[in-house]
């Protein structure tokens, strides 16, 4: 765990160092959980967003995209249930008088456990050799038995708590499993207590006629209250769906590990509207269909899983997180929930306006039933970074660290190097990238040694460097290393263009969703 959480800062510092993500006001100290994408970073962030997007949209015909407003009617935060129910539970401790999410402190807790039962599984492991049998060793050992039933009565009392709504009981649960606070090493804890997550504000031009407005926590009731407005403009007969990318606040008290939880950050999601009684069928369907979005981009099959949730929110009949194993373990990076239509009668009741669907299949009017796809922008980023590290070591002692983004996402794709800065070589790069870059982010690099720039352009991630040298002059051939084998080929300058593409573009990636 200790050599993960070493190699997490490895990828923040490499983060900072090149040009993917600064801390926000870092001249004036920073603001704690607020982060800045810098110029690689800002690129692979679209990247990202131009993929979910357009599998999203040209892969569905009916599947649409809006951009509602981030300042919207506080009555529909009222309907929605976040003024009274977006909360979280919090403890401060008397000795540190720091503040911490009862919750995480729990779960915190249940990690712990898990942690001890794996190393006493890796311990065994080594003992025993290739004739270990893990299932058994579970099944048998008295140690590892005593540590998951402790860890299965705890999670349960856990969700019972949580599902209760139960604060008195999260606090019990602190309390009987001895959990201290990290900086004072005590357990004097105060009572746990609910907080709103919403940042409020205000509109308007006197504090008397001011009218208290909220940043929103989610983008969702911006597209639940466009809802109507997008199926009669856009004449859309149910099933379909409405997607939005766009900026969401909360005001989290636990927010850490780097951009995983920020106070502002970005979503992706998009809610399906389907006939009432077809919800799990199509529940199904996007929980299949987000994962294979996810796997496209080669990260690695065995580091997702699904999570179905013990507790549901109040609205939802079913939900399922897509979990992505970081360096600190499996986190949600995604939740595809069925939220019954519960938003849209909420929305109908608190405005007064009918906002049903005729169904001219079915001769009647009904409140859609709507399957949620939500994923974290943020997130998803830190998952492909987290992913794409690695340090290797190379023959001849030397080493390198390099970013195997995939080629589609990477913030350049391609980079045009003189070998030397005269006899005409320059001159011939500034005319391939003039070529190039029209399709392709190219950069042109002349500084330094040509080892040292393929390790430059391997720390952002791009997939390939072209050399320019003076055979090239000759018969218009370069040469093309490839990233992630350090292979080098020697190809024509015609042909760049066809080999870059068929490796860069996000057509690629795309056409294995069909």
């Amino acid at each position: 765990m200790a050599q993960q959480e070493d190699v997490f800062k490895k990828i923040v510092a490499h983060a900072k160092e090149y040009g993917f993500v600064f801390p926000s006001s870092e001249i004036y100290d920073g603001l704690s959980a607020v982060y800045d994408y810098g110029q690689n970073g800002v690129e692979l962030k679209n990247n990202i967003k131009r993929y979910w997007w357009e599998a999203m949209t040209l892969l569905h015909e009916n599947i649409v995209g809006i951009d509602s407003a981030i300042f919207m009617h506080p009555t529909i935060w009222k309907a929605s249930g976040h003024v009274d129910a977006f909360n979280d539970p919090l403890i401060d401790n008397r000795d540190s008088k720091k503040r911490y999410r009862a919750d995480v402190l729990i779960e915190d807790q249940i990690a712990k456990i898990d942690d001890k039962i794996t190393k006493e599984v890796e311990k065994a492991r080594k003992r025993f050799g290739e004739s270990f049998d893990e299932t058994m060793f579970r099944q048998t050992n008295a140690r590892v038995a005593d540590l998951v039933a402790r860890r299965e009565a705890l999670h349960e009392r856990f969700s019972q708590a949580m599902n209760d709504n139960n604060l008195d009981e999260l606090r019990q649960i602190i309390i009987d499993e001895e959990i201290v606070d990290p900086i004072s090493g005590t357990k004097n804890w105060t009572e746990v207590r609910q907080f709103n997550l919403m940042f409020k504000t205000e509109m308007g031009s006197t504090a008397d006629g001011a009218m208290t407005v909220y940043l929103r926590p989610e983008t969702a009731q911006g597209i639940f209250v466009n809802y109507l407005n997008v199926q009669k403009t856009g004449r859309m007969r149910i099933p379909f769906g409405i997607a939005q990318i766009g900026k969401a606040f909360r005001n989290e008290i636990v927010a850490r590990q780097f951009i995983f939880r920020m106070r502002e950050f970005e979503q992706m999601e998009m809610q399906f509207f389907v006939r009432p009684g077809e919800e799990m069928t199509w529940f199904k369907y996007w929980k299949e269909w987000r994962l294979r979005w996810h796997k496209a981009l080669g990260l690695g099959d065995e580091k997702y899983r699904y999570h179905d949730h013990e507790k549901l929110a109040h609205y939802a009949n079913a939900a399922t997180d897509i979990e992505f194993q970081m360096p600190f373990g499996f986190k949600e990076v995604e939740g595809i929930h069925s939220r019954t239509n519960f938003d849209l009668s909420q929305h109908e009741k608190f405005s007064g306006k009918k906002i049903q669907y005729f169904d001219p299949e079915l001769n009647s009017s009904y409140t859609p039933y709507v399957i949620e796809t939500s994923i974290g922008v943020d997130r998803m980023f830190l998952s492909v970074l987290c992913s794409s590290y690695e340090e290797q070591k190379l023959d001849g002692g030397d080493s390198r660290v390099v970013l195997h983004l995939p080629a589609a996402l990477a913030p350049v794709k391609c980079a045009v190097m003189p070998l030397v800065r005269k006899d005409g070589l320059p001159e011939l790069a500034h005319e391939i990238v003039d070529d190039l870059k029209f399709d392709f982010s190219t950069h042109y690099d002349e500084k330094d040694s040509i080892g040292k720039r393929y390790r430059r352009q391997d720390a952002i991630g791009t997939p390939f460097c072209i050399t320019v040298d003076h055979q090239s002059l000759e018969d218009r051939t370069v040469t093309l290393r490839h990233r992630d084998s350090m292979e080098q080929e020697r190809v024509a300058i015609d042909d760049l263009h066809k080999i870059i593409h068929g490796r860069v573009s996000l057509n690629s990636l795309l056409r294995k969703l069909k």
